[in-house]
């Protein structure tokens, strides 16, 4: 296997977002932001064609450079993805890479006081900023939504929340189950706070931004922090950690993760309905996820199928892997997805 970039069949579109609503937000960061756009083999030469859209996002530390990065005898899913297509494996289909970082290592897509409003930018100006330039099926029944890990959260409760935006999702050892993938690490997480930095996040977040590079541990604490931002700020953007000094939960700080806890979500009336409403719902994940993501995977399909999803419409798979390494997976279920948005 080559070491380096292969000419594409299709073709990516570089291109930035100038957002209002990013604009002005709480950690200052940027309010223009990059979107990698790919057109199929064949979009060229026939005008008249329009296509399918899935977007794609990240996990937790992702930024869209990222999806380049190039594995000794592997390759990144942008490569994978276009062999697939120019194969004639799926359907043609446009798909999008957005940008969701944050000074905090992530958003998990969601609208947050203390981080800014990226679900709003992500259906309010991404989408209609494709759909203005590129030739797609812009209406919900042919708009996809996938990803892995804090991605794999997105694609799950974006579809949930703004189901006449998106018709599919895709999630990828997706977050969730957080009383098993998250509540654990609590205890651990106290009490590196307590011996580092005399238990105060804010100690942390100081020395982390003075830091020329993160050193051991400071990535599982900032992430912990980046959810809590996600989940649990007050409008104020002050933002409420879900534990106290000795690891112990904070209830009503805990609920408020579980009220966006897919699994949780995908209980209630509006929710049910949303994904009742999907043409498909992929889920997988490996069967040694070290966040117990699998777990997490299994748990949300139950609850899909609670809600009365019926088993065409879903893909479940637990695979032998871990939690990384896995973008082999995404032309998977992207291909899948194609087939279910086609029109």
């Amino acid at each position: 296997m080559l070491p380096w970039k292969s000419e594409p069949a299709g073709r990516f579109e570089e291109l930035v977002v100038d957002s209002a609503v990013l604009r002005g937000n709480p950690l200052g960061d940027p309010h223009e932001r990059p979107l990698l756009v790919y057109l199929p083999p064949g979009y060229d030469e026939d005008e008249s064609r329009r296509y399918p859209a899935v977007y794609v996002g990240q996990g937790y530390t992702g930024h869209l450079g990222m999806w380049w990065n190039r594995p000794a005898f592997r390759q990144p899913y942008p490569e994978l993805m276009d062999a697939m297509f120019a194969r004639g494996e799926a359907p043609p289909a446009i798909v999008v890479f957005f940008d969701a970082w944050t000074a905090l290592g992530g958003s998990q897509f969601l609208d947050s006081p203390a981080t800014g409003r990226y679900h709003t930018y992500l259906c309010e100006e991404v989408v209609p900023f494709v759909d203005g330039r590129f030739r797609t099926l812009a209406g919900r029944d042919h708009r996809g939504i996938s990803g892995k890990s804090s991605g794999g959260y997105g694609a799950m409760v974006t579809a949930m929340l703004r189901p006449d935006v998106f018709g599919a999702l895709a999630t990828h050892a997706g977050d969730a189950l957080f009383e098993v993938s998250n509540q654990p690490a609590f205890p651990r997480l106290a009490r590196q706070l307590r011996d580092q930095y005399g238990g105060s996040y804010d100690a942390f977040l100081r020395e982390f931004r003075e830091r020329s590079i993160p050193r051991d541990g400071d990535i599982e604490l900032l992430e912990l922090y980046a959810y809590a931002a996600a989940y649990s700020a007050d409008e104020d953007g002050t933002v409420r950690m879900p534990f106290d000094d000795n690891g112990a939960l904070i209830a009503p700080v805990w609920q408020r993760w579980l009220d966006r806890d897919p699994v949780v979500m995908a209980a209630k009336p509006q929710y049910a309905e949303a994904l009742r409403s999907m043409r498909g719902i992929w889920i997988d994940a490996g069967r040694r996820d070290e966040y117990f993501l699998d777990l997490g995977a299994s748990a949300f399909l139950d609850r899909v199928l609670a809600a009365g999803v019926k088993q065409p419409q879903v893909y479940f798979e637990l695979f032998d892997a871990g939690h990384g390494g896995i973008e082999y997976r995404y032309p998977l279920a992207l291909a899948w997805l194609s087939e279910r948005l086609a029109p």
